[in-house]
């Protein structure tokens, strides 16, 4: 059975860092896709580990993510990226 799961990626320094929340994993690479592949690998070792205990899959499936809009005070985040324009 094919079930997809949210997996979050961030960039941190040198590195990219892949966690999934839902079954409290998380791995980390140096590309963007070094790091999905090695995501993919530990989510396979997860299901396939007999001594891991597993999430039900009704709790799988009923994850969903949202972006929660923040009120950032000016000067807190560094950034050399130009701010996000609304249309």
């Amino acid at each position: 059975m094919e079930v997809p799961l949210p997996v979050v990626i961030a960039k941190e320094d040198k590195w990219f860092v892949a966690s999934c929340p839902i079954l409290d994993i998380a791995t980390q690479g140096e590309t963007e896709e070094e790091v999905k592949e090695m995501m993919k690998d530990l989510i396979n070792d997860y299901f396939n580990d007999p001594d891991t205990p597993k999430p039900e899959l009704r709790t799988i499936m009923q994850v969903s993510l949202t972006n929660i809009p923040a009120e950032i005070p000016e000067g807190v985040l560094h950034s050399k990226a130009s701010p996000p324009t609304t249309a």
